[in-house]
């Protein structure tokens, strides 16, 4: 390979990087719920995405492909030994008082609380959610991106939105009647 090919594709990947590393830190966070574990996840995903990018044929499907490499990557590092120590948190700041700060606080308050509500999912139930409704994989590029079953994401992803929807109304995010329904995607 001709030096002129190598850097042609350095500056291709440092491109890509530029333009959606804070797509990928965003998908990170809803993982992990924890900025700077994100920052890691997205690291450890462009080294990743980086030492394959000659080998890369479609192009086209480059989100999908650093979206696969996200969620795995992840998965392997809940599994190390020092990711699993318990982390401490403050107590939530209170919310802005509604009257006074409308519909933004009401909006600050619900994000607050789903970010809530996905960190006590599992890690793999986590993956799932945010590969399914975040990253709008299907059922299929789900199960590839997390190398299982079409029938493992389906169950997961009912799991999850069972206890999504449970510590939500718990909490009062959302009452019996505004219980966000999710219409069933094509495989």
């Amino acid at each position: 390979m001709h030096l002129y090919d190598v850097e042609n594709e350095r500056e291709q990947f440092g491109a890509y990087v530029h333009a959606r590393r804070d797509v990928v830190r965003r998908s990170a966070y809803l993982l992990c719920g924890d900025w700077h574990f994100a920052d890691d996840l997205v690291q450890l995903t462009f080294v990743r995405v980086g030492a394959g990018w000659r080998r890369i044929r479609d192009h086209g499907a480059v989100d999908r492909y650093v979206q696969t490499c996200l969620v795995r990557t992840y998965l392997a590092e809940t599994r190390r030994w020092f990711r699993r120590r318990e982390r401490s948190t403050g107590e939530l700041p209170a919310v802005a008082d509604a009257a006074g700060a409308g519909a933004v606080a009401e909006d600050v308050s619900r994000r607050v609380a789903v970010a809530a509500a996905l960190r006590r999912l599992t890690p793999g139930q986590r993956a799932v959610i945010v590969a399914r409704f975040y990253a709008d994989l299907d059922v299929a590029a789900t199960a590839e991106a997390l190398g299982c079953s079409v029938g493992t994401v389906k169950s997961q992803t009912s799991r999850a939105l069972r206890a999504l929807r449970d510590h939500l109304t718990d909490i009062d995010v959302i009452t019996g009647d505004e219980v966000p329904h999710v219409a069933a995607r094509p495989a």
